[in-house]
């Protein structure tokens, strides 16, 4: 086996499959572990049989045991689980890349400790596409700083339970970064009645809910008589797979430290 030994947890939901299919495809990876909670369905399965691809790793629920053969874990479920899925990580001394979103400040402050022994890639959106979009709204944005309304428009499927995405908060705080505001003071998250005029000086969320939406996002700079949009759709759930291997691989050889999509891609 050679490569990067990557992990798999949540291997039996979507996007967990898409991530055994990257890994078994990736060259630059070996897929050594899958794990799911207990009770799931895909216990006892292979990704083979998961994925349609040739591989007899076999689905666990053993997660403590199963990090013993990996350098690299994966994880794109909840919160709640992530952060246990991260001390594990910790203990272990493996890395792990999160694509979770959700996280409160208190959660964030936990994947920022454990940096400080494991190394990290924590990025709201793992997409290639879409962290070169989040370079192109801060130079959009810093051109754009006068005159120029911003609203952030995001749609998803009906099963995601956190909203904004992750990606749509990060877009505005790259945005709100440039212009020199902090988007916690001037994040407008929908509207209702009479609202009166616009406060220019707000950044506008929106977002759309509803059927098999994989992830669209959509930055409008609004001035008089001009519009101004940098979007990104994603066709399938791909993309956040391919991002995820490049991460672990840049995993590789580091001991610890906090990382996002942007080291990965050197964007910074």
């Amino acid at each position: 086996m050679s490569g990067t030994r990557i992990g798999v947890v949540g291997a039996g939901g979507r996007m967990g499959r898409m991530l055994l299919e990257a890994a078994l495809k990736d060259e630059g990876v070996a897929l050594a572990g899958a794990f799911d909670v207990p009770g799931s369905t895909a216990i006892g399965q292979t990704a083979g049989q998961l994925t349609g691809l040739s591989s007899a790793i076999q689905v666990t629920d053993d997660l403590v045991a199963g990090l013993a053969g990996i350098d690299c874990l994966i994880d794109f479920t909840r919160p709640q689980g992530t952060l246990a899925h991260l001390e594990l990580c910790r203990q272990a001394g493996v890395a792990m890349v999160i694509g979770t979103t959700g996280f409160d400040a208190g959660g964030k402050e936990c994947i920022a400790a454990a940096a400080r022994d494991i190394p990290v890639v924590f990025a709201p959106n793992m997409a290639v596409g879409v962290n070169l979009v989040f370079k192109l709204l801060d130079t959009a944005a810093r051109i754009l700083n006068q005159g120029y309304d911003v609203e952030i428009v995001e749609a998803h499927h009906r099963m995601k339970i956190d909203a904004p995405s992750g990606t749509a908060l990060r877009m505005g705080e790259v945005v709100a970064h440039a212009l020199g505001r902090d988007l916690r003071e001037c994040a407008l998250y929908g509207r209702e009645g009479v609202t009166g005029e616009r406060n220019p000086s707000t950044i506008g969320f929106a977002t759309v809910r509803g059927g098999d939406v994989v992830g669209d996002h959509a930055v409008m700079f609004c001035g008089i008589g001009e519009r101004v949009e940098i979007s990104h759709k994603a066709g399938s759930r791909m993309p956040y797979a391919l991002g995820s291997m490049r991460a672990a691989r840049f995993l590789a050889d580091r001991r610890n430290g906090l990382f996002d999509m942007q080291d990965v891609l050197g964007l910074r």
